[in-house]
């Protein structure tokens, strides 16, 4: 390529032999049908190289097609273009009077991208971003366009696909009357004596830190909608200043607190759509096991915490509702969450992070298919039960392997 293309952290230097960008859905389907190995940018915040061609073949950035978010009040739905972001698209819910059930943390990246790793935001009752998905429209291999609805058969394989199936180049989502949240937040949760079930529930979206440089939880954030009851929640005190997720960095881009009452899209994501982030200094990592190994999970990290605390700056501890994509981590189960955001170090952090694969390996851990991680493939394989009908769906839509890279090559097992 001419211009050097990186991820978003920068820990990924791409080595595809060019990068593409149509402006129109007609040239990305010739762009597709003429190219060799195919590999979709999104908004480059993988932390691995799940998006990486290899040097033969192209990446196709979708962010110059047109930004469509089309909203059917009747029904309730948008549909919306492949290189669309939360922020935009939430935006554009939300003047029509609607929502989304959840969003991710951060609201800037794209939704085809999100759903496709099973990414997600925290809430007992609520699923990963992929269970919104009503539809998907995906160019396959020779150009063409194919639509899998919800109810078909191959519809569990077609959403969290990984980049595998062909180029998303729009989806249908469900959307529920607008709501507004209010964010509360508190100090100091002790990890001795937790019980992870009641305070998991204690809000809409629940979200617990910590450094692990000491026992228990820094911070712990509940976001309430404002229709639904306000719980007490005597385990921690109230925050008496703005919070950042990460220890001393300034609050000011993160999404308002101290109970102030905001539309679900100004409040559900911790940082401001309007806020620009970095260039990622971090790399992170996140596991996901089922929802009753919490605690238990918890107090094997808290027993490796002097290896993983030197080279953390936070870790996230969130729930999912299951879910019924093939490859979603929190497939056929209700999940917990442990997310990590490292130093920027990858030759510091990969010991770290192998360590703390083994102390969660019992645990029947899934990592977040976007982040680092170094569990092999074999061990991967064995926790998706229906990975087989995942590679049967890809030899159908794509029996060449024109979307197939190396990482996904792992993941099936050829």
């Amino acid at each position: 390529m001419a211009d050097t293309v990186t991820n978003w952290a920068g820990n990924i230097t791409f080595a595809a032999r060019e990068l593409l960008r149509p402006h129109s859905l007609d040239a990305l389907r010739s762009l597709v049908a003429a190219s060799g190995r195919v590999r979709v940018l999104g908004s480059g915040h993988s932390f691995n190289e799940l998006a990486e061609p290899g040097a033969d073949g192209a990446l196709l950035s979708l962010d110059a097609l047109p930004a469509e978010a089309d909203v059917d009040t009747a029904a309730r739905t948008v549909r919306v273009g492949g290189g669309v972001r939360y922020a935009e698209l939430a935006r554009r819910v939300h003047e029509q009077g609607l929502a989304l059930p959840n969003m991710a943390s951060l609201p800037h990246i794209s939704v085809a991208g999100s759903v496709a790793t099973g990414t997600h935001g925290s809430g007992v009752g609520n699923g990963p971003l992929a269970a919104s998905v009503r539809e998907v429209e995906i160019v396959t291999a020779d150009g063409s366009t194919v639509v899998v609805g919800r109810g078909e058969t191959r519809f569990g394989g077609a959403v969290t696909s990984l980049g595998a199936l062909g180029v998303v180049t729009a989806l249908t989502l469900d959307l529920e009357p607008a709501f507004e949240v209010e964010q509360h937040l508190f100090t100091e949760l002790p990890l001795d004596g937790l019980d992870f079930e009641t305070v998991a529930a204690a809000a809409y979206s629940v979200s617990l830190f910590t450094d692990w440089r000491a026992p228990g939880f820094r911070q712990v954030w509940l976001k309430r909608r404002t229709d639904q009851p306000l719980h007490a929640f005597p385990w921690a005190a109230p925050a008496t200043v703005a919070l950042h997720p990460v220890p001393g960095m300034p609050a000011v881009n993160c999404t308002e607190q101290f109970g102030a009452p905001g539309p679900w899209h100004e409040r559900l994501p911790h940082f401001r759509a309007e806020f620009t982030p970095s260039s990622g200094a971090e790399l992170q990592s996140e596991y996901l096991l089922p929802r009753r190994y919490a605690v238990d999970a918890l107090d094997a990290i808290d027993g490796i915490r002097e290896t993983v605390a030197p080279v953390l700056q936070t870790c996230e501890v969130r729930t999912v509702a299951a879910d019924e994509q093939w490859l979603s981590p929190s497939y056929g189960r209700d999940t917990v969450a442990l997310h990590f955001t490292w130093v920027e170090d990858t030759a510091r952090v990969l010991p770290v992070v192998r360590r703390l694969e083994e102390a969660l390996d019992a645990f029947e851990a899934r990592p977040h298919w976007g982040k680092v991680f170094t569990v092999p493939a074999e061990t991967l394989r064995g926790r998706y039960p229906r990975l087989a009908d995942f590679a049967a769906l890809v030899r159908e839509l794509d029996p060449a392997g024109k979307f197939t890279n190396t990482f996904v090559a792992n993941v099936l097992g050829h």
